[in-house]
C-alpha cells in the first residue's frame, strides 16, 4: 500500500503497469494518442527512437507489454499496442529528414559490431549520432539478422524490412557483410576501442532418435530450413510435412510450407496445445490455414522405408502434477501413433553457438555454453566485450535485443569516456496537470466501449499461393483511431493532495468503476475486502492516503480506475487532479 502524502513521492512517479511494460517501449499512451489524432509521423518517430524498428515490431512483436494492458483487466483483449505501432509505419511521411544527424568529424574511438541483428543494430543507432566509428560484421549480404532469416515474408514484407534496417545502415556505418567472424582474437588484434557480439542464437536443437540418420535427406532443422527459404535457396517441400515443435519457429515453418507445396501439414507438440509457446495469434493464423496441431505426443522415431523417411512414430502421453509439484508428462498407454510424412522440419529450440571465441580472449563461460555477463551493464569478463540480445542470455524476442542493444550502447559510451558503467544516468520523468477548465482535459478522457477490432486478413486462397504475399493487411486509418480511443491513458495519473480534501465523499459518489473508498485504515489483506469494490488483484498495489481529520483514509484501486477524472471535476477543493507521467528511459545518445 502506497501513502500518497508528500513526504512519499513514489505514488506521484510511479510508473502503472503498462506504461513501461516492455524495457524499449515508450509510454504506451502517448503515441496512441497520436495516433487517435491521425499525427503518424510523430507516433512513428516515438517509436522509432525507442524500439527502432516500429513497422517491423508492428507486424512480428511477441507483445509482451500488451499483457499489461489495463484494458485486458475489463475485457478479454487488450489494446492492440503491436498493430497500432505497425499503423503509425504504414502511414508515415518520409521520415529521414528527422533521422540523428551523423557528426562528420568522429570521435576517435571505433566500435565492431559483431552481428546484423536488432541488438548490433541499435547499439549503432545510439552510438552513431555520437561521432562514434561503427564497424558492423555479418555473415549475411544485408543487415537486419534473424529478423531477415528466419521470419518468413508472408509476415514480414523484405521491404519494410530494408527500409528501417538502412535507416540505421545510412548513419554512415561501414558494413562488412558477407564476412563471417571465425575468431573474436582477429576483431581483437584490429584495436577497437569495443566489440560488441549480437550474433543471436543461430542454431537449432536437433533430435536425435532411431531413423534420424537414415533419413537425413529429408529431415530439417527448422531455422536452417527457413533461411534457405528466404535467401530462395529452397522453394519446395513434399506435401505431407511433420513440423515438430511449439513454438514461434514452428508456427513459421508449418505456414511456410503450406505455401510451398505442403498439402497435409501437421505440428506435433509434445505439451498440451495451451502450453505451446507460440503466440496465441500465431497458432490461430495456423489453423485457419487448415494446419493440424496434434498436442501431447512425444516423438519416438523416424521412420524409413527402402532408404527413404515414409513417417514418424510417437507415443501419447498426458501432463500430471507430481509429488514435487511439477508438471510431467507420462504415457497414456494407448498404442503409438504412426504419422505419414514426405519430410519433418525440428523446430524444437535454438542454442546459443560461441566455435569462434578463443579461450585466450579472456570471455568466460558458464556451464550451459553462455558468456558470463553482467545484467546491468553486459559487459563481459573481457572488459571491451559486451553483449546483447539472444546471444547474451538465451533466446529471447525482437524488443527483448532491442532494449539490451539501447543499454549495452550507454555502458559502451561510459567505458570509452572511462566512467564507471555501474553510474547510470537516470530516466528522465515528468508530472504535468492536465487540467484545462473545470470539466475540459488536455487528454481525451472519453472511454470507448468498443471491443478490440479485429486485423483484416489476405484471401486464404490467393496467400497461400504467393509465398511473399502479406497475410495480415494492418488496420485502415478509421479503425485504427477507434482502437486507439480503447486506451485508458494509463499515463494520466489520479493525484490526490489529502490536505485540500474536505472529505465530502463527492469523487467516491461519482467514480463509475466505484475505484475509491474512505474508510478507516488496516492492514492490506482487510482494506482489501472493505472497499466499495473488492480489490481482488493483489499484484496492483492499493493508493492509501495520510491520515484524513475523521482519521479516515483515501483508498483507491488503480486496477479498475478508467482515469476519466470525473473525481477531479467534482471535487470542489481540487484535491483531485489528472497528471501526465511521461517516462523515458536513458539511450546513449
Amino acid at each position: 500500500m502506497k501513502p500518497t502524502d508528500e513526504k512519499n513521492p513514489e505514488y506521484f512517479h510511479k510508473v502503472v503497469d503498462c506504461q513501461y511494460a516492455c524495457p524499449a517501449h515508450t509510454p504506451v499512451p502517448e503515441y496512441i494518442r497520436l495516433i487517435a489524432a491521425g499525427k503518424y509521423t510523430e507516433a512513428y518517430m516515438i517509436n522509432w527512437e525507442s524500439n527502432v524498428f516500429p513497422g517491423i515490431l508492428g507486424r512480428t512483436c511477441d507483445r509482451p507489454c500488451e499483457p499489461a494492458c489495463r484494458r485486458g483487466r475489463i475485457e478479454e483483449e487488450p489494446v492492440a499496442i503491436c498493430r497500432l505501432k505497425r499503423v503509425a509505419a504504414d502511414n508515415k511521411d518520409d521520415v529521414r529528414s528527422l533521422m540523428p544527424r551523423v557528426p562528420f568529424e568522429k570521435n576517435g574511438k571505433r566500435i565492431a559490431l559483431i552481428g546484423g541483428g536488432p541488438a548490433s543494430l541499435t547499439v549503432a543507432r545510439d552510438l552513431a549520432p555520437l561521432g562514434y566509428e561503427i564497424h558492423l560484421y555479418d555473415e549475411q549480404d544485408a543487415g537486419g539478422g534473424m529478423m531477415r532469416t528466419q521470419i518468413p515474408s508472408f509476415r514480414l514484407p523484405i521491404e519494410v524490412l530494408n527500409e528501417e534496417v538502412d535507416y540505421v545502415l545510412d548513419m554512415g556505418i561501414h558494413t562488412q557483410f558477407k564476412t563471417y567472424v571465425s575468431s573474436l582474437q582477429e576483431i581483437l588484434d584490429k584495436d577497437y576501442d569495443v566489440i560488441f557480439v549480437g550474433t543471436g542464437a543461430p542454431r537449432g536443437r536437433d533430435l536425435v532418435i532411431p531413423g534420424r540418420k537414415e533419413g537425413a535427406a529429408n529431415i530439417h532443422i527448422g531455422v536452417d530450413w527457413l533461411t534457405s527459404v528466404a535467401f530462395e535457396h529452397t522453394n519446395k517441400i513434399g506435401k505431407k510435412v511433420i513440423v515438430l515443435g511449439g513454438g514461434n519457429t514452428a508456427m513459421d515453418c508449418c505456414r511456410t510450407s503450406r505455401r510451398l507445396g505442403g498439402e497435409e501439414v501437421k505440428v506435433v507438440v509434445r505439451s498440451p496445445f495451451k502450453e505451446m509457446k507460440a503466440s496465441p495469434w500465431e497458432k490461430e493464423d495456423a489453423l485457419h490455414e487448415d494446419i493440424l496441431i496434434m498436442d501431447n505426443h512425444v516423438p519416438k522415431e523416424f521412420v524409413i522405408e527402402n532408404g527413404r523417411l515414409i513417417g514418424m512414430t510417437f507415443d501419447k502421453v498426458h501432463p500430471i502434477i507430481n509429488e514435487k509439484g511439477k508438471r510431467e508428462l507420462v504415457p497414456t498407454g494407448e498404442p503409438e501413433v504412426f504419422i505419414e510424412a514426405d519430410d519433418v522440419l525440428v523446430a524444437i529450440g535454438l542454442e546459443n553457438s560461441f566455435p569462434w571465441i578463443e579461450k585466450e580472449t579472456g570471455i568466460e563461460f558458464d556451464n550451459w555454453g553462455m558468456p558470463v555477463v553482467d545484467a546491468v551493464t553486459f559487459q563481459s569478463s573481457n572488459q571491451k566485450v559486451f553483449f546483447g540480445g539472444d546471444a547474451a542470455f538465451g533466446p529471447k524476442n525482437v524488443i527483448t535485443a532491442v532494449a539490451h542493444g539501447h543499454q549495452a550502447a550507454i555502458s559502451i559510451d561510459l567505458y570509452c569516456k572511462e566512467k564507471a558503467l555501474t553510474e547510470r544516468p537516470a530516466p528522465f520523468t515528468n508530472l504535468v496537470s492536465q487540467k484545462m477548465g473545470i470539466h475540459e482535459w488536455s487528454y481525451d478522457n472519453d472511454i470507448a466501449n468498443d471491443l478490440r477490432f479485429a486485423v483484416p486478413h489476405a484471401d486464404k486462397k490467393a496467400s497461400l499461393s504467393d509465398r511473399k504475399m502479406e497475410v495480415e493487411l494492418g488496420f485502415d486509418i478509421q479503425t485504427a483511431i477507434k482502437e486507439a480511443h480503447r486506451c485508458l491513458n494509463c499515463d494520466v495519473q489520479t493525484v490526490f493532495e489529502k490536505d485540500k480534501c474536505i472529505e465530502c465523499d463527492a469523487c467516491m459518489d461519482i467514480c463509475p468503476t466505484a475505484c475509491i473508498t474512505f474508510t478507516t485504515n488496516g492492514d492490506e489483506e482487510d482494506l482489501r475486502t472493505r472497499l466499495k469494490a473488492p480489490a481482488l488483484n493483489l499484484s496492483q498495489d492499493l493508493y492509501v492516503s495520510g491520515t484524513l481529520p475523521t482519521s479516515r483514509v483515501m483508498v483507491k484501486d488503480e486496477d479498475v480506475c478508467l482515469h476519466c477524472g470525473l473525481c477531479a471535476e467534482r471535487c470542489p477543493t481540487s484535491a483531485w487532479d489528472m497528471q501526465q507521467f511521461l517516462y523515458k528511459v536513458t539511450k546513449a545518445c
